[in-house]
């Protein structure tokens, strides 16, 4: 059995976690299966790691690009395989195999105007369109993904299965004293801070955070900090205005990219997480922070409030006061940051990695049963 996963979004942020551990997770309780690795160059160093019975193949051609609608069926056809699995919504109308998709969220779909132009969003929906109706099975991250799938593409229910995205191991793992000290004084983190960690995009709701920040230090609250993690800062410049708008540079920290392990410290020490999101697909930040024992705040709609449970204050993301509210409560009530900690560390638990991957390969399995 030779099976194909495209994983040339093995570097990225989002699809790119998702990748790098069904391939770990492969590796671990499957070492028969011949895997076949679509990959950037760069990349086929770091496939071969896998183990003997992952192979590398070096693929030119961009995600979401033209070329790609021709070159993976050539490759697929070339390597012989069996199963295709495409971790992203692009599956090839010519692909010659069985195959397996995974459709993380519509985003593309409910906020189209992040798309270039309206050839890109034409692009997306057909692509969306023969992955969910070519595809032998639809993979996705939650119900409510699940839900957006089933709204937008008529294709049986019984086709899509849920399988839950988990943190990575790293999160779990407990810095050392001397890093948490070379993370605070690099950053001179010498107040407490509310922090928020992902994509900077107009839907991730960070202007009306700024604004319910503002309001949050009218109060006794002057001495607190707001970081905000993220790369493509740049791009917006509404938040930068929205800062300075509310006389806030000297309070609110952009930080851009930061490696992985000073992230893991910036969670520990943060007073509280706060990721009012519009949408997500699954939402992994707030399964990190209360991995690294952060009190959460997240919004009650979108996937948010199936991953967190009971784990997390949930807020209306459309109302800066009860953002400013929620932050108020857990930065003066120590009793809530405690049973918050705790419900979180019970909460990321129901979420692993090996128990997602074994779902996988179990789908491959009975896709190439017929």
């Amino acid at each position: 059995m030779r099976i194909a996963i495209d994983a040339r979004k093995l570097r990225d942020y989002g699809i790119g976690t998702y990748v790098r551990n069904l391939l770990r997770h492969l590796a671990r309780i499957d070492p028969r299966t011949e895997y076949v690795l679509f990959c950037r160059a760069e990349d086929c160093g770091m496939v071969e790691e896998l183990g003997e019975n992952f192979r590398s193949v070096a693929e030119p051609a961009r995600p979401y690009s033209a070329s790609e609608q021709l070159r993976i069926p050539m490759d697929l056809r070339r390597e012989g395989i069996d199963l295709f699995h495409a971790p992203h919504y692009v599956l090839p109308p010519l692909t010659p195999c069985k195959s397996v998709v995974t459709i993380h969220d519509c985003i593309h779909l409910r906020f189209p105007q992040y798309l270039p132009n309206r050839l890109a969003y034409a692009y997306a929906r057909s692509s969306l369109w023969f992955a969910t109706h070519r595809s032998n099975r639809v993979l996705t991250v939650s119900e409510a993904s699940k839900r957006d799938i089933l709204k937008y593409f008529r294709v049986p229910e019984r086709k899509i299965d849920v399988i839950y995205n988990a943190i990575d191991e790293r999160f779990g793992e407990l810095p050392t004293p001397e890093e948490i000290e070379r993370v605070r004084d690099r950053y001179q983190l010498n107040a407490p801070y509310v922090l928020y960690a992902g994509n900077i995009k107009p839907h991730k709701n960070l202007e009306r955070l700024i604004e319910a920040f503002h309001t949050l230090r009218r109060g006794d609250l002057e001495h607190v900090k707001l970081l905000i993690i993220g790369d493509e800062i740049s791009k917006y410049a509404t938040l930068r205005r929205a800062v300075h708008r509310y006389k806030l540079h000297k309070h609110v920290r952009f930080f851009g990219f930061v490696p992985d392990k000073t992230l893991a410290v910036l969670y520990r020490l943060a007073r509280a997480f706060v990721f009012p999101s519009l949408y997500e697909g699954f939402g992994l930040p707030p399964l990190e922070a209360m991995a690294s024992g952060t009190p959460v705040i997240t919004s009650n709609i979108s996937s948010l409030p199936e991953v967190v449970g009971d784990a997390a204050l949930l807020i209306d993301p459309y109302d800066a006061d009860a953002i400013a509210d929620a932050m108020r409560r857990i930065l003066l009530d120590s009793d809530l940051r405690d049973d918050l900690r705790q419900r979180g560390f019970r909460r990321v638990a129901e979420f692993s990695w090996e128990r997602s991957v074994r779902r996988v390969r179990q789908i491959y399995e009975e896709v190439l049963a017929g």
